[in-house]
């Protein structure tokens, strides 16, 4: 009977103490979250340019009226599921950070439905400007072209003039491109100042096989690990033209990635003798998208983390018109994610823990990809290609 007494006066006392007029000071952020939210689903399928190819592993996502994100990924497939809340809103489609691809939808969530959205709409655009060097092995502009992307070919001689290559937010260097280095090297020693400040302002390049010389130096022969030339340090990477004609079995070694292929190994077929075979490099500086997988040796890498000093600092791209800002936004399961948003949301998000720039890597460096392995659009080197896809999309 006292147990019942004294559990009778708690609650009085508890109710009391509620009454007070306080009771809102006892609400924390977890309280005022915690309502249900009325939400739909947005579906559809994320496709090139062209309407011609799924794109894998592309961020889809939109904010409520708190500005609170809701995020997916597209699959293999392309293929997307969005909870989203009730109501008008905005859906952004990127890849990357979402600076050089993207594409905004309005789409109105209704309670407890299913929208399904026209692949008219889910294409994602390019916003980027993109160059290549022609090569003697390669094509990456084929690639690009079949997805329904545009770019530009330019020469060495305009790698030279830092005023033309500012135009571009992306440069890929097709495998061969650096061949009359001998001939003129001083034409190469300008190259390496301005693609160094280009990337030190945010701009993106791609080298593959032979042309790994534009980063560290030397010609198409690349062959130790001291050669002048390059703007990248000789401590961060090695390369020498030791690989050797066959097959190779790979691992892809990233998650965005293997979910944007929907498969984790492949074979490539390095159809020509002395690739370049990476020997040695920094793991700080560079994150290994694909390695062979009997030696675990690096055939695929990326770095953001690019710094020079000195270097003269210019807009890049697209930079000076864009309204859009990249930030790092923190997802459940400290899971970060870089996205490029509206500048007017940049202050609701940072107040919610946001920060402005990428979620790792230098704040103002662009991407510098490099493969061990050609760029064919077609061809006999197994199923890269898709990786190339991801690597154009991804810049």
């Amino acid at each position: 009977m006292r147990k019942h007494y004294l559990l009778i006066m708690l609650c009085v006392f508890t109710l009391l103490t509620n009454c007070s007029g306080n009771d809102d000071s006892t609400l924390t952020s977890e309280n005022t979250t915690s309502a249900t939210v009325e939400t739909g689903k947005l579906s559809g399928k994320v496709m090139s340019q062209n309407g011609t190819k799924p794109i894998g592993g592309a961020s889809v996502f939109t904010f409520d009226d708190k500005y609170k994100i809701y995020y997916t990924t597209s699959d293999s497939d392309g293929k997307f599921t969005l909870d989203a809340p009730v109501g008008n809103h905005t859906i952004y489609i990127q890849t990357g950070n979402g600076s050089n691809f993207r594409t905004e939808i309005s789409a109105t969530v209704k309670n407890n439905e299913t929208l399904n959205l026209d692949v008219s709409q889910t294409k994602l655009n390019q916003v980027a400007k993109i160059a290549y060097v022609k090569g003697t092995y390669d094509k990456i502009e084929d690639i690009i072209q079949i997805l329904g992307y545009t770019a530009t070919e330019i020469t060495n001689n305009d790698l030279a003039n830092l005023a033309t290559i500012a135009q571009y937010d992306i440069i890929f260097l097709n495998c061969g491109s650096r061949s009359n280095y001998s001939s003129n090297p001083a034409l190469f020693a300008t190259i390496d100042i301005n693609l160094a400040t280009f990337v030190a302002n945010g701009g993106s390049i791609y080298a593959s096989d032979w042309d790994v010389a534009y980063l560290v130096g030397g010609t198409t022969n690349t062959n130790n690990c001291s050669l002048a030339g390059g703007f990248v340090p000789d401590t961060k990477l090695c390369s020498k033209n030791i690989g050797t004609v066959g097959m190779v079995g790979a691992t892809v070694n990233n998650a965005g990635l293997t979910t944007a292929l929907g498969f984790n190994t492949l074979n490539i077929d390095f159809d020509l003798t002395a690739w370049q075979k990476i020997i040695n490099y920094d793991p700080a500086y560079w994150e290994v998208l694909v390695k062979e997988t009997s030696t675990n040796d690096a055939l695929m890498i990326r770095t953001n983390h690019f710094t020079a000093t000195g270097t003269t600092t210019i807009p890049i791209g697209n930079a000076p018109t864009t309204t859009f800002v990249t930030v790092c936004i923190t997802l459940p399961g400290n899971i970060q994610i870089s996205l490029s948003v509206p500048q007017a949301l940049v202050p609701y998000l940072v107040a919610l823990g946001a920060t402005v720039g990428p979620c790792s890597g230098s704040s103002t460096s662009g991407y510098i990809y490099y493969t061990a392995f050609h760029n064919h659009a077609s061809g006999n080197i197994g199923n890269a290609g898709v990786i190339l896809q991801y690597v154009i999309l991804n810049l």
